[in-house]
């Protein structure tokens, strides 16, 4: 997997990926244009959405109707440590969802990839090319 960082200006950061641009900027009073979430938001939003990918394949593989599904992310953020401290994914099933499924679900949803890979961090290397 290769990801190719780019500047496009101010406080603007690029990620190029497999033919994708994902945008990210900083808010107004930190000098960016406010245009795109922050990474720190997108590094958020891949844990919700990771969820949700979960909780729908789930359903859609039960035959499940998804009128009504939704995932929230809840943190609790730290600003002593500038850091989250807990992330609560907060599920809410459809209307009808068969009660034999919750602890399935549950189940299912904690086996995000990208929660597994937070729990299991990848080693980081930094290098510097002249």
């Amino acid at each position: 997997m290769l990801f190719v960082i780019t500047f496009p200006g101010r406080k603007r950061v690029n990620v190029e990926y497999e033919g994708y641009t994902i945008m990210t900027d900083q808010p107004i009073d930190s000098g960016g244009e406010g245009t795109a979430p922050t990474p720190f938001e997108l590094f958020m939003a891949s844990i919700g959405s990771c969820a949700g990918v979960y909780a729908l394949n789930f359903c859609q593989s039960r035959g499940i109707q998804i009128d009504g599904l939704k995932v929230r992310l809840k943190a609790d953020y730290s600003k002593e440590e500038k850091r989250v401290t807990a992330v609560t994914i907060l599920i809410k099933l459809p209307s009808g969802f068969p009660n034999m499924y919750k602890a399935a679900l549950r189940r299912s949803v904690e086996s995000c990839t990208v929660k597994r890979n937070i729990q299991n961090p990848p080693q980081f290397q930094v290098t510097i090319n002249d």
